[in-house]
């Protein structure tokens, strides 16, 4: 059976957490492809919130399997405290989680590289980092000469690739620090730490890409989970202000190992307004009292930092963009509650950059950041949609507006969410109904 793959069209955010919580229950299968601990996705189960940052989110439903694939950077100690805050929680997870041996991990090496960075910017800003060594080890991962990879733990010259290593590393610590007083890596507290978290994580280890092609040619229901957003992506967003993995949809099968022929299916997830966190151009930002009012009423606060997020208006050429990059056949348009109380929505129909209008996402950082929005204005609703179910039943202009973004974006919207929970869910497209209602059955039952 094809797979399905939700992914995020914005800068991240974009609550899609909640989107493959609520569809796990018709998947056997749930991978994590790509991205480290510096995502992180919040769910919401009978009233409980969860916090996830490396396991995915189908960790709440006992019958699915959940994979970090091979394009997964892995922390095993935020990983391990993770499992055990859930399962102190009472979720199953060592019995329900499978971790690549082909993914790569994070040392304490890549947490100083990325403090010692981080002060560091690009045209006046920060690029913006979570200071947990993410991108130091995508650094290393296609450098090779210092990257280690989950497998690697259990090997006998273990001791001796961690003192290599560690050799280097202090090597351009001293040279980057100067005259600053240091303490070196100690390489063999370093190898006795990873040597229990390798005792620890082993039952879990796999190869995630033979499983996942054996269970693809098996006919299992495989679902597919991005971290952080296609304008994040390392090569197709708005670089130098990206993460270091492949965001979009086009990083699919280079960080789980399911070719593309296997992917049948992509939700696009969008916020029906815009947030950025750190650095980088965002053209409908709106640094005032309307900014303010989104951050407050949507608790745009970093799940996995706590930074309050930039906010503003829905911009329709990125998320066009976005959602062209990543191959997207419907859109899940999350969190319209947020906007319940504004009297007028604006939205993005195009840029003026240098006196001429244009609807392309432009390629370089500079440029976009010149971009001045062209607003269309469409009228708010002003009524409390979070008990609506039905989408006959939210506000005429509320229809209006999910109409537009349909049109500006040119795909259907398949999903409305009006709150958290899994049950503020409307089906506004056939194609999802048999998937978010049989999962929402199975739960209930």
């Amino acid at each position: 059976m094809p797979a399905t793959c939700v992914i995020g069209l914005q800068w991240g955010d974009e609550a899609k957490g909640k989107l493959v919580d609520l569809l796990t229950a018709d998947f056997d299968v749930i991978v994590r492809y790509q991205g480290g601990a510096n995502a992180g996705h919040t769910v919401v189960v009978d009233g409980q919130t969860y916090k996830l940052h490396l396991i995915p989110s189908g960790i709440l439903n006992p019958a699915v399997k959940n994979v970090i694939a091979a394009g997964v950077v892995l922390n095993p100690e935020t990983l391990l405290a993770e499992i055990e805050g859930l399962e102190k929680r009472g979720v199953a997870v060592q019995s329900n989680l499978l971790l690549s041996s082909r993914a790569h991990v994070v040392f304490p090496w890549h947490v100083e590289e990325d403090r010692l960075q981080s002060s560091r910017s690009v045209q006046g800003e920060q690029i913006g980092t979570t200071l947990r060594g993410i991108g130091p080890c995508y650094r290393d991962k296609v450098g090779r000469l210092y990257a280690v990879r989950l497998g690697d733990l259990g090997r006998a010259d273990f001791r001796d690739i961690v003192a290599r290593i560690t050799a280097a590393k202090n090597d351009y610590f001293a040279a980057i620090r100067g005259s600053e007083t240091s303490v070196p890596l100690d390489p063999d507290a370093i190898h006795a730490q990873y040597q229990q978290y390798a005792h620890r994580l082993q039952p879990l280890m796999v190869d995630s890409t033979a499983f996942l092609l054996d269970n693809a040619e098996a006919g299992k229901r495989i679902l597919l989970e991005g971290a952080q957003g296609a304008l994040l992506d390392i090569d197709h967003g708005t670089f130098p202000f990206v993460t270091s993995s492949n965001s979009s949809g086009v990083g699919v099968s280079s960080g789980s190992g399911l070719p593309g022929r296997w992917v049948e299916r992509v939700l696009g997830v969008m916020k029906c307004y815009s947030t950025r966190v750190g650095g980088g151009p965002f053209p409908t930002e709106q640094d005032n009292e309307t900014g303010a009012h989104i951050r407050k009423l949507g608790n745009e606060f970093g799940t996995t930092t706590g930074r309050p997020r930039r906010c503003g208006w829905f911009d329709a050429v990125a998320v066009r963009y976005s959602a062209r990059l990543s191959g997207v056949d419907s859109l899940a348009v999350m969190m319209i509650d947020v906007l319940s109380e504004l009297p007028e929505i604006k939205v993005c129909t195009a840029y003026e950059i240098d006196g001429e209008r244009v609807t392309q996402f432009p390629a370089h950082a500079d440029d976009l950041r010149r971009a001045k929005p062209v607003y269309e204005s469409i009228a708010g609703w002003q009524k409390d949609v979070r008990n609506v179910r039905r989408l006959a039943d939210l506000p005429s202009p509320a229809r209006a507006y999910l109409d537009r973004l349909s049109e500006l974006l040119q795909r259907p919207v398949g999903i409305v969410s009006v709150g958290p929970g899994r049950e503020q869910t409307i089906i506004a497209h056939s194609d999802w109904d048999c998937l978010v209602e049989r999962g929402l059955a199975r739960r209930a039952n």
